[in-house]
């Protein structure tokens, strides 16, 4: 079992055992099917999954389908007032 999995911190995050079971599940799936990894890393896709978790990257909406966070761009700072 992967240590990521030990931490209740990653089981807290997603609402519970099931739902991460579901998620790891889906994205898994999506994974092997073609979908790309949102996290740049080399792994195992089980690996690859719990990153996506970790950063934030994936959830499961409120009817159970997994879904991609819309990543916010940082803020740019405005140069204008020199």
């Amino acid at each position: 079992m992967m240590d990521e999995l030990k931490e209740e911190e990653i089981v807290n995050k997603v609402g519970g055992r099931f739902k991460l079971s579901t998620l790891i599940q889906k994205r898994l799936a999506a994974l092997n099917t073609g979908s790309k990894p949102l996290v740049h890393m080399r792994g195992e896709p089980m690996q690859i999954v719990l990153q996506e978790i970790i950063q934030d990257k994936i959830y499961l909406d409120q009817s159970g389908d997994l879904q991609e966070r819309e990543q916010q761009l940082p803020a740019q700072e405005d140069s204008a007032d020199e």
